[in-house]
């Protein structure tokens, strides 16, 4: 620790503008009096806003393409081969605590992501983010940090890194991990904090996102599946309640004269439901399967007859297209010529897709080299919002209709 200014960062993984700000401000007068002290706004994600890689967008200063991250999967290679988790070994540009410990400053991170698995070497003190598995032998640096986040936690209240499988954990259980999951990174946060002779200290805390996610439907009056007077109806504004008090302790726990900073990487909306990518690419005669299924199955579970396939798709929050192109693909038929030709044809159509009720769906498609300086790894052909990510991409094959409602809600 040196005689220039410290720096602590708490990050709200998911926590849009509209709620904090405007929404909840009565919930939450500890960052509210924060914001009255100092200047606040709105922020732009990144393309995609997602959080791998949003955060290191964050860190590094870099876009999604220069770091050749475009969520939590992407390509290996271009292979039909699948896709990989990203990892915090995915993350070789320069980021900010690497910047300072250049200079001899120590950084303190809790749960920024991506950080796992563990570094073996570090500019002070790091422990894991929400990709550490439960079953992790390592995870934080030094290793003897682990020793000291059990010891103060005490017996029982095991460090909670994510809820596993949190989509069917069923709602009370859910909602339970949450407030754990939360008061615990907070109660780490504060210890370590006051122990630690940190020059930027940062906390990343993915709970706001995993209730978004879950609740949705039942605190938003305007989602069609909202019912008035649910069990759930206000576990937003007691969770957001809640988080302002876990803020405010450990806004008292930090440096008078640090400078504090509270920002999210992304945003939320209410979901929809789903899009089926792949089960259109197929009506489309874009994609080619040697037998359509009798049931839903993933992806990779399909026969694809790659010879005849011009493109395929894969879910998540937002659609990814990848080209079969000829001399880049094993098996690739497009070819290179006509490229940007198919690449448009695609776009458009994706772009004049309609809902369920035949009203235009308002999906947008970027091209990579049209929304980054550079383009890095093996990046989607197209970057695809149906619905302006109010549906989500379903990459599955054999559903019985393109559009599913069995889905995240937000």
């Amino acid at each position: 620790m040196t005689d220039t200014p410290r720096v602590a960062i708490i990050g709200l993984d998911s926590v849009p503008s509209q709620l904090l700000f405007r929404d909840f401000a009565s919930e939450t007068p500890n960052i509210h009096a924060l914001m009255e002290r100092g200047m606040w706004g709105d922020l732009e994600s990144i393309t995609p806003p997602i959080t791998v890689p949003a955060w290191a967008c964050a860190m590094t200063g870099k876009t999604p393409g220069q770091l050749g991250i475009y969520g939590f999967r992407n390509r290996k290679d271009t292979s039909y081969d699948g896709l990989s988790i990203a990892t915090a070994n995915a993350i070789t540009d320069t980021a900010v605590w690497d910047a300072l410990g250049a200079k001899g400053l120590r950084s303190l991170l809790i749960g920024v992501p991506p950080s796992f698995p563990p570094p073996r070497e570090f500019p002070g003190w790091r422990v894991g983010c929400f990709l550490t598995p439960p079953s992790a032998k390592s995870w934080a640096f030094p290793a003897e940090l682990e020793t000291e986040i059990v010891g103060g936690l005490g017996p029982g209240d095991e460090y909670i890194f994510d809820i596993p499988d949190f989509r069917r954990a069923g709602f009370d259980e859910a909602l339970d991990q949450v407030f754990k999951m939360t008061e615990r990174r907070f109660r780490v946060g504060r210890k370590l904090a006051t122990e630690k002779p940190w020059d930027l200290f940062m906390l990343c805390e993915i709970a706001p996102d995993r209730l978004q996610h879950v609740f949705w439907q039942y605190w938003d009056p305007a989602h069609p599946l909202h019912e008035p007077g649910n069990k759930y109806e206000g576990v937003f504004e007691g969770y957001y309640r809640f988080l302002d008090e876990q803020v405010g302790s450990l806004l008292e726990a930090l440096p008078e004269d640090a400078v504090t900073i509270v920002m999210s990487d992304h945003g939320a909306r209410p979901m929809m439901g789903g899009f089926c990518f792949n089960d259109w690419l197929i009506r489309e005669r874009y994609l080619s399967v040697e037998a359509f299924p009798s049931h839903v199955i993933p992806f990779r579970e399909a026969v694809i007859d790659w010879d005849q396939t011009v493109a395929w798709g894969d879910g998540g929050y937002y659609g990814r297209l990848f080209l079969n192109v000829k001399g880049r693909e094993p098996r690739g038929i497009v070819e290179p010529a006509r490229y940007e030709e198919v690449r448009e044809e695609l776009a458009a159509k994706l772009e004049a897709l309609t809902g369920p009720d035949g009203e235009p769906l308002g999906t947008k498609v970027f091209k990579p080299q049209d929304v980054y300086p550079d383009v890095q790894g093996v990046a989607p052909d197209l970057i695809v919002y149906f619905g302006d990510l109010a549906w989500r991409s379903m990459g599955s094959i054999g559903n019985r209709s393109l559009y599913t409602f069995e889905n995240d809600t937000g």
